[in-house]
């Protein structure tokens, strides 16, 4: 990354981030024409011509986009420039692809999904704007944790939660559903950071050595313990595996990268063993999406129960695509159940081919580059653990959605970030991303001139210097 070296008198010596706000705009204009152009070659791949209204669709795509830059220039201006023009990029190709699907099946979700992409962006400038210095959240950690719990309480209320295609993890509100379980991992992942950066030293102090690992305290089990206890009752309760999976690991990854210690990856992967023996043994339905996995062309075609329909057609459409895909228009990825929420990444590999779906891939690891870069570069504890698990978050869930679509693992129901069809996602990802860049821009900001005798910045300095871990 391009630095400066500090030239300012009596500033502290070292190297100072360049704000980097041009290269921001120049990617969000090459991420604008993936979306846009995606966008006229899925109405020229289908339907011969270019959309009608591809003006008017480019046009508010570009509008939401240099809004959310321009307030990311006047607000943190030290925030990574790489975030927002990779989200814009999976975003609009995500667009293209569901209006791709609604033009097979006569839907509208692409609409829709336009609408919730708007309130995601909403609310990435409220919580920029609001939230000028991500320190404050610290004081709400045992509130977010009460908060998240709620949340994933709340779908088994009778009369408010809905059970839909199996899973009871949505709750409705008039005409409208919503998915509580999407702000639950954002407030999650606030509530780890505070607890961790205040009982580290606890955390990190080993106990009993096992084959040259040391094992955590039996005394310092209760945490873990309790996060694996939550994830069960979301499977067994709300017939959720993949949110099981993305709360359970999240933990284990920010408690991990808290104490540093392996012993808490081979407790968590014992845990997670025995959990996973658990709900194979005492739930039907986690047995049935095992038994898919193992056997899925026992369970497609005639004189089956065709309860693999879904991920076989996934994977007919990802080898017909090959490498280089049989273009916007060329496949027939609507035969896949579902394929603009839960499948739409082999709808991607279907049409754009392997090569495509690599780049996506690819994007995503940026992503959780970025996140990491800040948390490496944070100069406190809550910070660096907030950016580490906001990128945890997207690594899990990807890794949780590709490899249930490619027959990696089993299938879990999780959308993809940003690009599936899903209002509750796609709204808490961009709060999320918004967050990441608040962590971003107080890590790259210059350190404060204390020379000058300035109170209120030595003030923060110490604060930061409190909470560092």
């Amino acid at each position: 990354m391009s630095q400066t070296r500090a030239s300012q008198p009596g500033a502290l010596m070292g190297f100072v981030h360049r704000r980097r706000r041009g290269a921001e705009l120049f990617l969000l204009i090459l991420a604008l024409a993936v979306g846009v152009g995606a966008y006229a070659a899925v109405g020229i791949g289908v339907e011969g011509h270019v959309p009608a209204d591809i003006v008017g669709y480019g046009g508010w795509l570009t509008a939401l986009v240099l809004a959310a830059h321009l307030v990311v220039r006047v607000v943190a201006p030290y925030a990574d420039p790489v975030l927002l023009p990779v989200v814009a990029a999976l975003n609009g190709l995500g667009l293209a692809v569901i209006h791709r699907l609604d033009l097979a099946t006569g839907d509208t979700f692409a609409r829709q999904q336009l609408t919730w992409m708007t309130l995601g962006v909403l609310l990435f400038v409220i919580t920029l704007v609001v939230l000028r210095d991500h320190r404050i959240l610290t004081r709400f950690t045992y509130t977010s944790g009460l908060g998240a719990i709620v949340l994933l309480l709340l779908p088994l209320v009778p009369g408010l939660g809905k059970t839909i295609n199996g899973a009871r993890i949505w709750i409705g509100v008039g005409p409208f559903s919503f998915q509580p379980g999407e702000v639950a991992k954002v407030l999650l992942v606030v509530a780890f950071a505070g607890y961790l950066v205040l009982h580290r030293d606890a955390l990190a102090l080993a106990g009993r050595r096992v084959v040259f690992v040391d094992l955590p305290r039996g005394r310092d089990l209760g945490p873990i313990l309790g996060m694996w206890l939550i994830s069960l009752g979301v499977l067994v309760f709300q017939k959720d595996l993949g949110s099981s999976l993305l709360f359970f690991g999240l933990f284990l990854v920010m408690l991990y990268v808290s104490t540093e210690r392996p012993g808490w990856l081979v407790v968590g992967a014992a845990l997670f063993t025995a959990g996973a023996g658990l709900g194979y043994y005492l739930f039907g339905h986690v047995r049935v999406r095992f038994d898919i996995w193992l056997s899925p062309f026992a369970h497609y075609g005639e004189g089956t129960d065709d309860r693999a329909f879904q991920p076989v057609e996934g994977m007919f459409g990802l080898a017909w695509g090959g490498l280089i895909g049989r273009g916007f228009g060329g496949g027939s990825p609507e035969r896949v159940p579902y394929a603009n929420s839960d499948f739409i990444t082999a709808a991607i590999g279907e049409e754009l081919g392997l090569t495509g779906l690599i780049a996506v891939l690819l994007l995503y690891g940026l992503i959780v580059e970025r996140a990491l870069r800040a948390a490496l570069i944070s100069r406190e504890g809550f910070g660096k653990l907030l950016a580490t698990g906001l990128g945890a978050i997207f690594a899990v869930q990807v890794f949780v959605v590709i490899g249930g679509v490619t027959s990696l693992i089993p299938l879990t129901g999780l959308t993809t970030p940003f690009l599936s069809y899903g209002g509750s996602s796609l709204v808490a990802n961009w709060v999320i991303i918004a967050l990441l860049l608040r962590v971003s821009d107080l890590a790259r900001r210059p350190l404060p001139d204390l020379s000058a005798g300035d109170v209120e910045a030595e003030a923060d300095v110490l604060s930061t210097q409190v909470i560092k871990l």
